[in-house]
């Protein structure tokens, strides 16, 4: 009977310690966010892990996100890559990805919230991988059946770390303005951008080129060079930051159209100060004075002569790198936009606080006698296409809505002509 007894506690154990990961997060949430026991949900870390969060520090983390989020309401669905679990959850105001990375005893060793990450499933017919620069990029395909116009539009993300709909709180333009294009017979690929999927291949050498302008000439060659692609049309479209590069990525990729939507013509750095300001005058509370000087500051040096490859990142603008920023310095769109031979579509929305109708101005100002270049503007619109209305500002993007049918209406007739 002890025997017995004794191999019984041996199995409890074992099974205990080989308790299921995604069983293990799903227990860490339910405590951390719905019972709020934090005592609970404290025990769910690595001792590691614990002693850098006391108690009292994971206490406040509810009460803070449902400031930001809104209540918690469920986990919508689970994936994972290894021994990292990105539970996709559901709050009031908004959905994202709690990251959870285990070790090998199934304590948490890494948390983390960040924007929903897509993982491709084994049956979907729709996803393809491009590689590029020693990674495999994971992307969505859209390619008619029916009504196939044999015309292909590759879309490249704004800056920072985006997935493939270009995700932004509730919205996703990308995904719109895909699928409106499949429906009008034009195929697309949209794919996630190597710093929100291999952040590792991004460092401080690195510029917009490794960033941006390789990925989308790797996969508009692709394309290219594809049978099953033979006498499509390839048309690269560029959004905000996509749009600011694609003198760069037309002067090697060499497609049949090009699509600029609210791309900046003024250097970055510039926009980021006008950017501070704006959202210092409609919100102190979230850009302070000191916010403001503190970015002109930085801005200042890196315009004057004193800035050079040994620069700190934290005498400069973001805390990007002094390379990366030195190939924004030489950068010259405006003059590099005189090189492109084909046709080109500006779009700008009116309602847009990050790229403004400065930029616009100046585009088209640049390709005024420019008979290949078509510009639009969209009034009620913001920095994603959809229409908004009263002050424009980050709350707009926490909105869930839908890129403009009259944008893509004119997105389409460009795209077909």
């Amino acid at each position: 009977m002890k025997k017995i007894l004794s191999l019984f506690l041996i199995l409890t154990v074992l099974f205990s310690f080989a308790q299921d990961k995604k069983e293990a997060g799903n227990l860490f949430i339910k405590a951390l966010f719905s019972e709020k026991n934090i005592e609970e949900a404290h025990t769910f870390f690595d001792p590691s892990v614990g002693a850098q969060i006391s108690v009292a520090e994971l206490k406040s983390l509810p009460e803070q996100l449902e400031g930001q989020l809104g209540k918690f309401k469920n986990i919508i669905e689970i994936n994972n890559e290894n021994d990292t679990y990105y539970f996709y959850s559901e709050f009031e105001k908004s959905k994202l990805d709690i990251q959870i990375t285990f070790n090998q005893n199934n304590k948490i060793i890494g948390f983390y919230f960040i924007p929903h990450k897509i993982f491709d499933k084994a049956d979907d017919k729709t996803a393809l991988q491009i590689r590029s620069d020693g990674i495999q990029l994971k992307g969505t395909l859209l390619q008619p059946t029916e009504n196939n116009q044999k015309k292909l539009v590759i879309l490249v993300h704004g800056s920072g770390p985006q997935d493939r709909d270009e995700t932004i709180g509730e919205n996703k333009p990308f995904k719109d303005i895909a699928e409106y294009l499949y429906k009008n017979g034009i195929s697309s690929y949209r794919y996630d951008k190597r710093t929100y999927s291999n952040p590792e291949t991004f460092n401080d050498q690195s510029t917009v080129e490794q960033e941006t302008i390789n990925d989308a000439v790797n996969i508009s060659n692709y394309f290219k060079n594809n049978e099953n692609f033979k006498g499509y049309q390839i048309i690269i479209l560029g959004h905000s930051q996509g749009a600011y590069l694609m003198p760069k990525i037309a002067e090697k990729a060499q497609v049949s159209k090009y699509i600029f939507m609210a791309g900046n013509a003024r250097p970055l750095q510039d926009l980021l100060v006008d950017q501070f300001e704006y959202l210092h005058k409609i919100n102190p509370s979230s850009i302070s004075e000191k916010d403001v000087q503190d970015m002109k500051t930085k801005v200042d040096f890196l315009n004057s002569k004193k800035f050079n490859l040994n620069a700190p990142k934290s005498e400069l603008p973001l805390e990007q790198s002094a390379a990366y920023w030195k190939y924004l310095v030489d950068y010259k769109p405006l003059e590099e936009i005189k090189s492109i031979k084909a046709p080109m579509f500006f779009a700008q929305g009116g309602m847009d606080y990050q790229v403004s109708a400065k930029d616009y101005a100046l585009w088209k100002n640049q390709l005024k006698n420019n008979k290949l270049a078509e510009f639009k503007f969209y009034q009620p619109l913001s920095h994603l296409f959809m229409k908004t209305s009263g002050t424009p500002s980050p709350k707009d993007y926490e909105t869930k809505g839908n890129v403009d049918e009259g944008f893509l209406t004119d997105l389409t007739q460009f795209i077909l002509k």
